[in-house]
């Protein structure tokens, strides 16, 4: 009989905590932190963001807690110390198109200096312009100017009034109107009544002469307002000439306080020329007059605001390139926005109203998401992927399309962005994306693949206290000894259910130390001890089991039947697992078979009834196919038989319960009991090879604490795959149980090895005739199949007759 009993010391693994290296983390913390058990995530991280080339995104796989996130975030960190600080980029007003603001970029800290030298340039011109304008020299010439003009208007108007007077008329200008009023005779004014009490070759002569005056009044008119004209352009140009040298003299200053080889240099050149023509062509406003000067200072205020600088990326103390990590990518924060205000029900903006989002920050450096954040909004979606194919972002703001009032909107010259994102998500959103949308897969090209177990030794035992010391100082946490540390560790592999893998989910380590240490500051220690983690540990398993204890209650009260003493045919305690995500649990269920003479075959109640997973089903099929090859040597086998989880309510799924059922099944056929002590789990092969199965730990508990409660008699004990034994983490208890031999874990490797366990009997040989020894378990199946086929036979025999 190839059955192995485990001995105790092989049922978990234990860390010496001397073997450690140190008493306490505390003298691990001048030691750098490795990527413990991702050695190949952090090179393809490395290679990822030392990558200057297009499409060389990175996307991060791995669970939460697995440290994708703070790990390279680590790695953006250093990677962009190598590189150059990128420009700074501020919005600037369009003067040939304003709804167009143009974009300019900087050499970094630049655009804070641009900023404040327009400002002070502005401050300057506002309060010497018009000193400029009110100067003796200015007042001289504009006064020359004006004089010139009213001596030609004097004159004209002169001759206009020597042409009225010889009509009767008199001329006057009122608010630079022409009047005229006819006189009589006498020289007054003559009356309407007047008029018409003239003859009427009189009134005729009159109005010919007031055609005439007209006439004269029109000549007058195209005489003097070219000249006034003439007169404003020279007071306009005088102004310029006198505030030129001013103007170039402040712009020259600040051009030169900024000048730097950079592509945007022209760019800020042109610009300071079309502030310098604006200007001059506003010299009106610059003036101090009193009247209307609300007005004036309202009108002045709106030409001055084109000249501000919208600084929106400033990279001003910024050494190296940007790092951003983005958790709330909205369409407004990832991408920019455009504010609005309300101005007589209509939305109006500027370009001083343009603001950055995370890619415009993160230009020449990295970006961090999550896909999942992503996907909520289609919107952000699809702008990412328009931006990944084109490289160039237009800043816009969606909603206003849609606004209940009218709005003036921007469209902002759009700007090249080069930036790293490197995109986090799971494992299973990774492969939807690559199957569902491939063009955006494609800019990813860079796979970071974080491990969720690796196989330990002693560098990431070392490495793995270096990380609780790290989290013990940033959390200002009492330090923890080796003792602790090797709890930790222990605990760590429990996770993986395996004696040569550590889970790579620090995230659950962590919230282990915090739970620790919190117990180690109750009781008023300064070191956190090994005692302290396994009440941690027991203490979270208090806050998550009621499930489990409802269901041990329901064993102990008799409402679930299980047997863990004596014999039965046709029933067997298989095991089971439940996991509810915060913690598993393991529980027995028996397992019970029927057969008959027939020709069904094998049936699975929870199959039929589908209540069992398509796993499962395959178990069975299994199950069926391995008897076949074991009894339809000579004819096909003739038997009904049925198989069900008993007390089985809510679904069977996986096949670790494919030894239970076959010796269930084994045990109907044969007439042989099976001992009800031992539980089995293990999943089976057309063979009759068995197989590993999750969980394993779990279940050997929870079937060690039913026949602890029932009381161990030293016979109760598990049977499990020989391939499961490097998974074996056992709680401490189980193991004091088998070190005092009251409970028994046996392994076996082939399920005739466990039904020779089970039943205490052979299972026996086929001959060459493939007959099985009549003493042989199988030999009694075989004689009981044999004996329904001739049933069957008989049967059939009956009914043709």
């Amino acid at each position: 009989m190839a059955i192995n009993k485990l001995i105790a010391n092989t049922l978990r693994l234990t860390i010496a905590p001397e073997t450690l290296g140190f008493a306490d983390t505390s003298e691990l913390l001048d030691q750098s932190l490795p990527w413990i058990g991702q050695e190949r995530a952090e090179s393809a991280a490395h290679f990822g963001l030392n990558m200057d080339q297009a499409d060389y995104n990175l996307f991060v796989l791995g669970e939460v807690g697995s440290g994708r996130s703070s790990l390279l975030h680590q790695a953006m960190i250093q990677a962009a110390a190598r590189r150059p600080t990128p420009p700074d980029l501020c919005y600037l007003h369009n003067f040939e198109a304003p709804e167009r603001p143009q974009a300019l970029h900087l050499p970094p800290g630049q655009g804070r200096h641009l900023r404040t030298a327009m400002a002070k340039m502005i401050k300057t011109l506002t309060a010497e312009i018009p000193q400029h304008l009110d100067g003796p020299d200015f007042k001289r010439e504009a006064e020359r100017i004006q004089k010139a003009f009213k001596d030609q208007e004097t004159e004209a108007f002169a001759k206009l009034d020597a042409f009225a007077e010889e009509r009767h008329f008199s001329m006057r200008q009122e608010s630079g109107q022409m009047l005229f009023t006819l006189r009589s005779p006498t020289g007054h004014a003559m009356t309407e009544n007047e008029m018409l009490a003239l003859a009427k070759e009189e009134r005729d002569a009159i109005n010919q002469a007031e055609g005439e005056l007209m006439t004269e009044i029109t000549r007058y008119l195209e005489k003097t307002r070219p000249l006034e004209r003439q007169m404003h352009e020279d007071l306009a140009e005088l102004g310029r000439q006198v505030v030129r040298p001013l103007l170039d003299r402040e712009i020259r200053s600040l051009a030169q306080s900024l000048k730097q080889e950079s592509a945007g240099e022209t760019k800020l050149a042109a610009y300071l020329e079309q502030v310098n023509a604006d200007i001059l062509d506003n010299l009106e406003l610059f003036k101090s007059t009193e009247a209307d000067d609300d007005l004036r200072t309202e009108a002045l205020n709106l030409v001055l605001s084109r000249y501000r600088v919208n600084l929106v990326v400033d990279n001003e103390g910024l050494s190296g390139a940007p790092v951003i990590i983005e958790d709330n990518p909205l369409f407004r924060s990832l991408f920019g926005s455009i504010e609005y205000h309300t101005e007589n029900e209509v939305l109006v903006t500027d370009f001083s109203r343009i603001r950055a989002g995370s890619l415009l920050k993160a230009h020449g450096g990295f970006l961090l998401l999550h896909l999942r954040d992503l996907l909520v909004d289609g919107l952000v979606w699809e702008k990412l992927r328009r931006f990944l194919r084109s490289g160039h972002l237009q800043i816009e703001e969606p909603g206003t399309a849609f606004a209940p009032i009218a709005a003036v909107s921007l469209t902002p010259e759009p700007v090249t962005i080069e930036v790293k994102i490197v995109l986090i998500g799971s494992r299973e959103l990774y492969y939807e994306l690559q199957e569902g949308d491939p063009e955006f897969a494609r800019r990813f090209r860079v796979k970071v693949d974080f491990a969720e177990e690796f196989i330990t030794d002693e560098r990431s035992h070392h490495a793995s206290a270096i990380f609780v010391a790290r989290t013990c100082d940033r959390r200002g946490l009492p330090h923890f000894t080796a003792a602790a540390v090797a709890r930790l560790l222990e605990q760590s592999h429990r996770e993986t259910d395996d004696q040569r893998r550590q889970s790579a989910i620090f995230g659950h380590t962590e919230a282990l130390v915090l739970e620790s240490a919190a117990l180690c500051r109750q009781r008023g220690g300064e070191l956190v001890a090994g005692e302290d983690v396994a009440n941690a540990w027991h203490a979270r398993g208090l806050r998550h089991n009621y499930p489990e204890q409802r269901l041990h209650e329901a064993f102990a009260d008799g409402d679930v039947l299980i047997a863990v003493a004596g014999e039965c045919v046709g029933q067997v305690n298989g095991l089971s697992v439940v996991d509810l995500g915060d913690h598993r649990f393991g529980f027995p269920v028996r397992v019970t078979a029927r057969t008959h003479a027939g020709e069904d075959g094998l049936i699975s109640i929870e199959r039929e009834v589908e209540m069992s997973g398509p796993i499962h089903d395959k178990g069975v099929f299994i199950l069926h196919n391995y008897l076949a090859a074991l009894f339809a040597h000579n004819s096909p086998l003739s038997f009904n038989a049925s198989i069900v989880f008993e007390q089985e309510y809510s679904g069977i799924e996986g096949d670790s319960a494919s030894c239970a059922e076959l010796f269930a099944l084994v045990s109907a056929l044969a007439g042989v009991p099976l001992r009800q002590a031992i539980a089995v789990t293990g999943a089976l092969n057309q063979h009759g090879e068995v197989l590993p199965v999750g969980g394993i730990n779990e279940k050997i508990e929870g079937y060690f604490r039913i026949c602890a409660e029932a009381g161990l008699n030293g016979s109760q004990g598990v049977l499990i795959p020989h391939r499961n034994r490097r998974n074996l983490m056992l709680d401490h208890e189980v193991i004091a149980a088998v070190d005092q031999g009251l409970f028994h874990i046996y392994t076996a490797e082939h399920a005739g090895d466990g039904l020779e366990l089970l039943t205490g009997m052979v299972t026996g040989q086929a001959n060459a005739r493939g007959v099985y020894p009549k003493t042989s378990l199988f030999g009694h199946v075989q004689r009981t199949l044999v004996q329904y086929q001739r049933a069957c036979a008989s049967h059939e025999h009956h009914k043709d007759g």
